[in-house]
Formats: structure tokens, sequence, C-alpha cells
């Protein structure tokens, strides 16, 4: 108990400026997840995803990212066999593992996990800082499951979405005017499948409780909403003979667009509540135990103050701003409309996921889509370089986050105890 007596502040200081690093990290790696996909159907240019990330993602991991990831708080560690000096100094360590990981991902272009990479990381210390029998070894194995079922889910979501929208409008007589009677509804999916993510996992931390009837409801409302004010955008837009000449589809690929920037800001939005969890958590869990004077029950249970969601909304815009542009270049050419199938089919997965309680991660939901639609194009349109290196960095992840926070944990030890 004498560290936190002696050198609290110092150790909240320190946990504040590596929980805004971890953040950081978030928003140039993760962010990509939400708008890469917008920015590569040319739906958006990169400085308007960027505006409207900085926006939606505050937004969202400010008002609606107060539910702390149960796992990485207090599931991964036996709390009955780590001392309070122990648990912030390993949470230090995995903030910074975390976030150096991240760095070097981003610097790379890779679109990793920043779930995995703090799970990697609180593994780590854990195990080498505490013992390998304090790591609840149950909560790691849907982890470890996630990495294939989400992206083969996903993809088969998005291949089935693109499939329909194939059938529906591109192979058809009138491709303009069945885009313009069917987009909507998919206007209307999209706003749905966003609205019903958002609000089962987020908005009860504002204290706003709602059942799955009340949430149903609500996003049903939100779905016509979005079909409504896409309906108007869509008024507006006509045949351009010229465009088509070039490009058959041009006129129905504006439709798209427009959809397209619909799904950019409810990604962005759903992705700054539920994501933001992976750099306050533990940020919170220290923040909790200093403040209980180092009571471990006390700190478990304690609410996320809200200058810590604050502390990591700056971060995820200014990570975005600053550095996401690198891993937005990594994710393929799409057309709005095979952009708007990933991110639906992204979406709609993370859903399902978390109804049924299974750990995803965006990024691998992300790909997956990405290569479901690859393949509904044929196997020659998939940039089998890219995805190989995207695949080795998944791989690598955890152990490479375990590794870091390993070596960090030693050298705060070192330097505190």
């Amino acid at each position: 108990m004498s560290l936190i007596a002696d050198y609290g502040f110092v150790l909240l200081v320190l946990a504040c400026i590596f929980g805004f690093f971890m953040a950081w990290g978030v928003g140039a790696n993760d962010v990509a997840n939400a708008m890469g996909t917008s920015v590569g159907s040319r739906a958006l240019t990169i400085k308007q995803a960027i505006f409207i990330a900085m926006i939606f993602e505050f937004c969202g991991a400010y008002l609606a990212g107060g539910e702390v990831t149960e796992t990485i708080k207090n599931g991964i560690v036996d709390a009955e066999v780590i001392t309070p000096d122990l648990l912030v100094l390993g949470m230090m360590s995995a903030l910074l593992a975390a976030g150096t990981w991240l760095l070097i991902a981003t610097s790379r272009g890779w679109p990793v996990s920043t779930t995995h990479s703090i799970v990697g990381a609180v593994i780590g210390f854990a195990a080498v800082g505490v013992s390998v029998d304090s790591v609840q070894w149950s909560a790691v194995g849907p982890i470890v499951a996630s990495w294939v079922v989400t992206p083969v889910l996903s993809g088969a979501v998005a291949f089935g979405l693109f499939m329909t929208v194939q059938k529906l409008i591109i192979d058809t007589d009138s491709p303009f005017q069945n885009a313009k009677r069917f987009v909507p509804l998919y206007m209307f999916l999209t706003g749905f499948m966003v609205a019903i993510m958002t609000l089962t996992k987020g908005l009860k931390h504002i204290g706003l409780t709602l059942d799955s009837n009340q949430s149903l409801l609500l996003a049903l409302g939100v779905g016509v909403l979005v079909m409504l004010l896409g309906i108007a955008l869509l008024s507006r837009i006509k045949i351009d003979e010229e465009a088509d000449k070039d490009f058959h589809y041009a006129s129905v690929e504006k439709v798209f667009a427009v959809l397209m920037v619909f799904t950019a800001c409810s990604m962005a939005f759903a992705h700054g509540a539920n994501d933001v969890a992976n750099a306050v958590g533990p940020l919170a869990a220290i923040v909790g135990v200093i403040q209980s004077g180092g009571d471990l029950t006390i700190g478990a249970k304690s609410a996320v103050p809200g200058w810590v969601l604050l502390l990591g909304a700056v971060g995820i815009v200014i990570g975005l701003a600053t550095y996401g542009y690198k891993v937005i270049a990594t994710i393929t050419e799409l057309t709005p409309s095979r952009g708007f199938a990933a991110e639906l089919a992204t979406a709609t997965t993370v859903v399902g996921a978390s109804a049924i309680g299974l750990p995803v991660s965006t990024t691998h939901t992300l790909v997956g889509a990405v290569l479901g639609i690859g393949i509904a194009r044929g196997i020659g349109a998939l940039n089998l370089g890219v995805i190989g290196s995207i695949f080795m960095s998944w791989l690598i992840t955890l152990p490479a986050g375990a590794a870091l926070s390993i070596l960090f944990f030693f050298i705060l030890r070192g330097i505190f105890l």
C-alpha cells in the first residue's frame, strides 16, 4: 500500500499519459475501420472522412462510451491474487505496451485489433508479474475464437448483401431507377442496425437505461428517420448521361455514395462508443484503485469518471487527425455499392456477436467483410499481398502486446518497487 500512498499522484499522471497514448493509437489505427471503406469507395475524401469521424467518434466516446469492458478490467486477472501496487503498475504497463504496438502497426499501415492488443498486454503482465495461474484462461478462449468466427461471418453477410445489390439493382434493365427504389431500404437497415448496437451497448452509462422493447422501437424510429432523410437527399440526384458513357453505373454509384455518408457517420459514433473502453478501461481501473487508497474491491466497482472518458475521446480524435491516414490507405479501393455492403455487414456482425456475448474485433470484422465482397467479385479482385500482411499482423498482435507489457512491467517495477 505504500506505493500508492507515496507515489499516488505521480502514478495517476503517468497513467493518464499512457491512457492518452493508447487512445491516440485507437484513433490512428482502429478508426480507419469506420472510415476506410468510405474513403476507399470515394464516397468521401480523406479530409471529409477525418472531419466526420472527429465529430462522431468524439460524441460516441464521450456520450456513450462509459461501458468499460469487464473482460479487460476484471475478467482476465484474478483480483484475489494480485496486490493493488502490482495491479496499478501492470495496467500502466498494459496501456503503454498496447499503445506502442499500435504505433508500430499504424506506421506500417496494418489494421490490427486494439482489443486484442490490450488483452494481450494485460495477459502478459499478469502471467509474468503475478503467476500463470492468475490469468483466467477461459476468458481468453472466446477472444481467440473470434479471430476466425467474426471475419468469416462478416464476409458471408457482406457477400450476401452485395449479391442482393447485384440482383435487385446492378443486373437489371433500369439500375438507376431500381437504386433509387431499393437504396432507402438499405438506409433503413443501416440506421436500425447501428442504432440497436449503440442503444444496447452504450447509453445506460449516461443514465438512459432502456429495455429490449424500448431499444427496438427507438432503433426502428432511427431507421425510419435515416430512410426519410436519405429519400430527401436522393431526390436531388439525376442521371448523369455523360458520366455513364465512361462507366455504365456512374449514376447508380452516386446513389450509393449518399448511403455511404450515413454508414460512415453511424459507424464512427458506434466505434467511439464501444472501442474507447480499450483505452479508458485500464485507466479507469488505475484511477479507481488510487482514489480508493488501494482498495481493489471499491476500485473495481467504481464508475468511470467523466474526465477519463473525455481524455479517451480527445486522444482518439487527435490520433485519427494526425496519423489515421496510414491505415485508411490500406483499405482496398471499393465502389460505394461495395463499401456500403462492407460497413453494413460489419455493423450487423458486431450486433449479432454482442447479443450472444462474443468478444469481437471491429478490425477483423471489417476486413472479413471486404474479403467477402472481393470473393463476390472474383478472387482476382483481391490483393493477396496486402491480405497476407494483415493476417500476419493479426497473429502477432496478442503476443506482441504481451511481450511489450512484460518488458514495461519490469521497468516500472524496478523504478517504483
